[in-house]
């Protein structure tokens, strides 16, 4: 294409270095509905005639179509899917096809279609990303009634409701379905017209092109508009974080599932055995998702240490933008596909779980706030029941075996009904303070998530209805 500034032909190692086929070929549909919207554009603005754009729309479609089919295959010396499309249209209509690149550069070209292509890429993650929440909703609901042991440090805390376990790693992934809106309304914006860099002589009209595209507004700068990637890093951020929030809660199930903590029960059919060791279930699904997310991390700092060194506007690097941006794509796939259906599916031991209460001791604050509740200045009531933890540790006596005569002795400020408090029930059912483990607030938390939930899925569903087909 540029062989009128050139007196040789391009080597065939720089051809097959410079090459992106391997990247862009999964686009060309994409690609495909951008320069159709670009050519109705064309036409508007009388750069061709009506005749000449319906000449290359239906070309472009039949394109597509053998694209769909599997007939079309890349051409590794036109070096990209923009230009084998382009050398099909005109190999299929003459002269014709060469007006389609009219008023456009591939530095613009290639930034619409990657976010054409994105634009459903996000949406189809988000029926996913769904399908977890909604899972994480069901096994709160289903758990609710379950106390198991909280921890801090991985040393027992406090008692809790299962439930508010669920809805723990639920706030963290509502966060990540907040970032995949921000990062589908970041690629929610049309570069096609920019061109090069600095915009065009010719009349195109960006606002019809981003209309027919169905995107909500055109970049405001032409440099910018080639320049930037914003949008794949914001895309890369949400899979990053997301994946920081998947490997943690893997990390969850995977510590309690083992034999010293043993109240978690992971499927079978999540699971696999040991080539030697017969007594042997791994929960190797968690484990690879544990991996993965080194993956979707890495991916994001790729992307950030490829820009940064850039200068404006358009430079070849962000040929390699999509490299990490695929392998995201297919980790977040994998990711979301298999963890709905394992969730789904863990179950708590209760009788192990309670097991974790036998000693008393996670009882110890409920003790202090009732000191406080009779008068006791809080760093008092805690020097008292860390005093009284220490001598049931020397005397080998649980909190909850104390007499109430003991504890008149141990702590005089204790009122009669304090043993009666000392059970997980009782626990998490006076933690009643806004965002607390008590069923009546864990009642509310699910009522709230079910609302943005649905919130974001009605934003989302907004969005979808207006890409347009090809």
């Amino acid at each position: 294409m540029w062989h009128g500034r050139f007196t040789q032909d391009m080597d065939d190692l720089v051809c097959k270095f410079t090459q992106s086929l391997d990247l862009d070929w999964r686009m060309i549909l994409a690609d495909i509905r951008g320069s159709i919207a670009h050519v109705r554009m064309l036409a508007k603005v009388g750069l061709i005639t009506n005749e000449e754009k319906d000449s290359i729309e239906k070309a472009l479609k039949e394109i597509a179509s053998d694209a769909e089919k599997g007939i079309l295959k890349p051409v590794e010396s036109l070096e990209d899917v923009h230009m084998n499309v382009e050398s099909q249209l005109i190999e299929k209509i003459g002269d014709t096809g060469a007006k389609l690149h009219t008023g456009r550069s591939r530095n613009d070209q290639s930034n619409v279609t990657v976010r054409i292509y994105m634009r459903e890429k996000i949406i189809d993650l988000w029926e996913l990303m769904k399908t977890l929440l909604q899972t994480l909703l069901m096994k709160a609901e289903e758990h609710k009634e379950i106390i198991i042991p909280g921890y801090t440090h991985m040393q027992q805390a406090q008692p809790i409701s299962m439930g508010h376990f669920w809805m723990a790693h639920y706030q963290s992934f509502i966060r990540d379905a907040e970032r995949l809106l921000r990062a589908y309304e970041s690629f929610d914006e049309s570069p096609l017209g920019a061109g090069a860099l600095a915009g065009t002589t010719l009349p195109v009209d960006r606002h019809f092109t981003a209309e027919d595209l169905g995107f909500s507004k055109v970049t405001e700068n032409s440099m910018d508009s080639v320049a930037s990637r914003d949008h794949i890093i914001d895309f890369h951020h949400f899979a990053s974080v997301f994946g920081i929030h998947a490997s943690r809660l893997s990390e969850d199930l995977i510590i309690y599932f083992t034999s010293e903590f043993g109240w978690l029960r992971i499927p079978d059919a999540f699971c696999t055995g040991s080539s030697m060791m017969p007594q042997k279930k791994n929960p190797d699904v968690l484990e690879i998702i544990r991996g993965k997310a080194g993956q979707l991390i890495g991916s994001h700092v790729d992307s950030l240490v490829m820009i940064k060194g850039t200068p404006l506007t358009f430079n070849r690097d962000f040929q390699e933008d999509k490299r990490g941006l695929w392998n995201s794509c297919s980790a977040l796939e994998l990711i979301l596909g298999i963890m709905p259906p394992l969730l789904s599916e863990v179950q708590v031991d209760t009788k192990i779980a309670r097991q974790g209460f036998k000693d008393g001791f996670i009882f110890a604050t409920d003790v202090a706030e009732h000191l406080v509740e009779r008068g006791v200045p809080f760093r008092k009531a805690h020097e008292i029941v860390g005093g009284i933890v220490s001598w049931c540790i020397k005397n080998d006596r649980t909190l909850t075996s104390l007499t109430i005569q003991e504890w008149k002795r141990l702590a005089p400020q204790a009122s009669e009904e304090l043993p009666s408090l000392l059970t997980p029930e009782k626990s998490v059912e006076r933690r009643n303070t806004v965002g607390g483990t008590s069923p009546q607030r864990l009642g509310e938390q699910i009522k709230h998530a079910k609302e943005k939930l649905e919130n974001i899925d009605k934003k989302f569903t907004l969005y979808k209805i207006k890409i347009p087909k090809l």
